[in-house]
């Protein structure tokens, strides 16, 4: 029998979002990432930043005024209670339905919620049952 493995590595570098409503999409976000368990970064009066994702306003220095297009982000999850909790609190904070918890069909034990955050874009929270890592997180030195 073939064994299912995913492999995750460091493809992205970063993601910067540019977005019209900065402090409906600051809502929003810091609910999401609290039900993830994931600690914001740091904000500022224009920008907002969580690991390697930066959501601005219009008026920050680093997006020169340009508005993103509707784009997919997906966050991972550490259990299924997780993923409902994000949907929960994205709901609660100026998010809408583009897909309530449950299993999906692109691997057994998909089970992910999508949401529109106010800005457009489709958001993910997806657990992708159990499984071993190895290793948490990657740290770069410079």
């Amino acid at each position: 029998m073939q064994k299912n493995e995913l492999h995750r590595g460091r493809l992205i570098d970063h993601i910067g979002l540019a977005v019209e409503d900065f402090p409906a999409c600051r809502r929003f976000y810091e609910a999401v990432f609290g039900a993830l368990n994931i600690p914001i970064g740091g904000s500022s009066e224009d920008d907002l930043w969580v690991d390697e994702l930066f959501i601005s306003s219009l008026d920050s220095a680093a997006v020169q005024g340009r508005p993103t297009g509707r784009h997919h982000l997906a966050f991972q999850a550490a259990s299924r209670a997780m993923v409902d909790e994000f949907y929960s609190a994205g709901m609660a904070n100026g998010g809408s339905d583009n897909g309530p918890p449950g299993e999906r069909a692109y691997h057994p034990g998909y089970y992910a919620a999508f949401l529109i955050d106010p800005a457009g874009n489709n958001i993910e929270a997806v657990y992708h049952g159990e499984a071993n890592r190895s290793a948490a997180s990657v740290t770069i030195t410079f």
